[in-house]
């Protein structure tokens, strides 16, 4: 189980606002926090999580690096949504709070989300992922929303350039009628392995550290808490079965329209003959004469 400081960066901007998640941007995270927490603290007791936003002004350290769901939850509270997103002064300051973590045995892990352009440039966020590699911060980035093209773009460049032993994944989650949180259970942020992709979800990178390497399916040991990991592997089942249910109706409906082209050989035929015999009777009645001239 390894021993982590993580600082999860929300997303507060004035686009978590859109409903395009269940129940909006903004909740999805709220709930994808919850799970992230509680994750990292099962997985190993004596890891640590904080919080801080990303948006209006300036960023925000709401939490700091804690072990209690309370104060997390507290600073999610009094989060208020406004202007727009910081996406390279928010990770600098998670770097500077994870700095100053009491316990430096602890590994070192930013969780970002981001639902908002990029407003810096490629060369900027490169230069920042390889400060990040050098000071051996791994960093997880979810990509959630109606993302530009250059967005994504810039994102993936900065993932690429900032993997580590550790691993750092980028997780792109498309909207769709599932929650944010679990979409996530099924990625390597998680401990999952990526399979399923989460509702339409691309990753890419940072697979050989996992998230943190614990032995543990989603990061939770059933003997501490049972009930959370019974939900995530509930959430897990429902989420492959519906991935399952999905390709199985596109199969069955690319078969079908392959199949309306095809016409049956005989179909043409008619069913019955002049005398209201069968069609291939008469045939069967040529064979029968042949073999009785033959004897």
């Amino acid at each position: 189980m390894v021993l982590e400081a993580t600082m999860i960066v929300v997303d507060n901007s004035e686009a978590s606002r859109n409903g395009d998640y269940v129940p909006s941007r903004w909740e999805a995270q709220s709930d994808a926090v919850n799970l992230i927490f509680s994750s990292k603290t099962n997985a190993n007791p004596e890891s640590s999580v904080g919080l801080m936003s990303m948006g209006g002004s300036t960023p925000e350290i709401l939490t700091t690096l804690t072990t209690d769901i309370g104060k997390v939850l507290d600073g999610l509270h009094r989060t208020k949504i406004k202007g727009s997103s910081h996406f390279v002064t928010g990770i600098n300051v998670a770097a500077l709070a994870l700095k100053h973590r009491q316990n430096k045995s602890q590994k070192q892990r930013i969780i970002i989300f981001n639902c908002s352009p990029v407003e810096e440039d490629e060369k900027n966020l490169v230069k920042l992922a390889k400060k990040m590699k050098k000071t051996n911060i791994s960093i997880d980035i979810v990509a959630f929303g109606e993302l530009s093209d250059e967005t994504l773009k810039k994102l993936r460049a900065f993932n690429e350039n900032s993997q580590s032993a550790e691993g750092s994944h980028l997780e792109a989650v498309q909207p769709s009628g599932n929650l944010l949180s679990d979409a996530l259970i099924t990625t390597p942020i998680l401990g999952g392995d990526g399979s399923s992709g989460g509702a339409g979800a691309g990753s890419s990178g940072g697979d050989a550290g996992g998230s943190g390497g614990n032995d543990f399916e989603f990061g939770v040991d059933p003997s501490v808490d049972p009930e959370l990991a019974l939900a995530l592997r509930m959430s897990f089942e429902e989420e492959k079965a519906r991935q399952e249910k999905d390709k199985k109706a596109k199969e069955a409906a690319e078969g079908k329209t392959e199949l309306e082209g095809i016409a049956e050989g005989d179909e043409k035929q008619p069913l019955l003959g002049d005398q209201g015999e069968g069609s291939g009777s008469k045939d069967r009645k040529k064979d029968d004469d042949d073999k009785m001239d033959t004897a």
